[in-house]
Formats: structure tokens, sequence, C-alpha cells
């Protein structure tokens, strides 16, 4: 397989939450060449008053989404069944598979572990993580899939803005099935949330 071009998506911040330091964040998808699925999240922003957990050893860790952190679910395209991942900049990670909306638990298969890298500059945070589908038995190789692509994001004194392709009407629901927002197919990936 040869890796695809890269689509790139604006993650919009939720109209019932409130940013003062963050200015945009975009995420790119790609398919890499032995079949993964390459995510890479940019957030433009003053740093200085954003909460950015240090990095540590990788590791899986719960409650990620409490803090800064970046997140993918993957679904097959008609598929109530879907994976729900979590990237902290601290290079710690979580994983979690769903039997239809929020019915599901932790994968604890530490063979899952993403591949993830964090650049900070002056105002400029990346982060990218590698998944690998071959321990997930729910996404076929073939099969087009549905993503849903977030951020949690803790500014100084602990307020949380939520980010994401989408935004169901409600508070911020990032496993709403409207959220998965943008489709892939194994060789090229098409936005649905912006069709140009």
């Amino acid at each position: 397989m040869t890796p695809s071009t890269p689509c790139t998506a604006v993650l919009t911040r939720h109209p019932g939450t409130y940013s003062q330091a963050v200015q945009g964040i975009e995420a790119r998808v790609r398919w890499t060449e032995d079949g993964a699925l390459a995510l890479a999240y940019t957030l433009d922003g003053d740093l200085t008053r954003l909460q950015i957990p240090p990095p540590r050893p990788p590791r899986r860790a719960d409650r990620l989404w409490q803090h800064t952190c970046f997140e993918a679910f993957i679904a097959v395209k008609g598929n109530s069944e879907y994976y729900e991942f979590n990237f902290a900049p601290s290079g710690e990670w979580a994983a979690y598979a769903f039997r239809r909306y929020r019915d599901g638990a932790p994968l604890v298969d530490e063979e899952l572990a993403p591949r993830i890298s964090v650049r900070n500059a002056e105002n400029r945070l990346e982060l990218n993580a590698i998944i690998r589908f071959d321990r997930l038995p729910a996404l076929q190789p073939a099969a087009p899939l549905r993503l849903a692509l977030s951020a949690v994001i803790e500014e100084d004194g602990g307020m949380l803005s939520y980010w994401a392709l989408t935004h169901p009407p409600g508070t911020p629901d990032f496993h709403h099935p409207d959220a998965f927002a943008l489709e892939i197919k194994t060789r090229d990936v098409v936005a649905v949330n912006n069709p140009t």
C-alpha cells in the first residue's frame, strides 16, 4: 500500500464552551505504507495559558479526557461498533471498544499502543499518533470507515473547551453518531464535513 494524500479538517469549539488561549485546531488523516492510520493534530494558540501534561513514559492511562488530550473515534461505515483512542501530550494513551453508543469498555491490550510524538513551538502544539488496525477485529481493512476527531483542551484555572469536526445539539458529545463526520477509504481520504 502506498501512503495516501493527507486530508486536513478543522475542529471547531463547542458553542457551550469557551477558550481564551486557543486560536484553532486542525487534524490531518492519512494511511501509511504499512496500512496504519496516521493522525496529526495541530493546535495554534498561547501555549503558556494551557495546561499541557508533561512528557512521561508511554503507557496506557484512563481519564485522559479530563485534561488536554486529542481523540479519535473510528467505526466501519454503517456499523454501530466503534473504537475510541485518546492521545495525551504526555505520551500516555487509552483505547476503548464500544458495541454501540456509549456501551463499551477499556481495551487493555498493550499491543494496541499507538506511536505518539509531540512537538511544541512558541505558539503551536503538534501531536502525531499512528494506530495499527491488526488488533482491532471490528475494523476490516477494505471497509470504508467513519471518524470523529476531537480534542479536550485545559486552560489555566482548569477551564475545559471541547473541539470536534462537528457538534450535535446539546452538551459536548464526541460519541454521538453525527460526530462521525469524516469518511476514509483504504487508499484515499474523503472529507465528509468539507467536501471541497
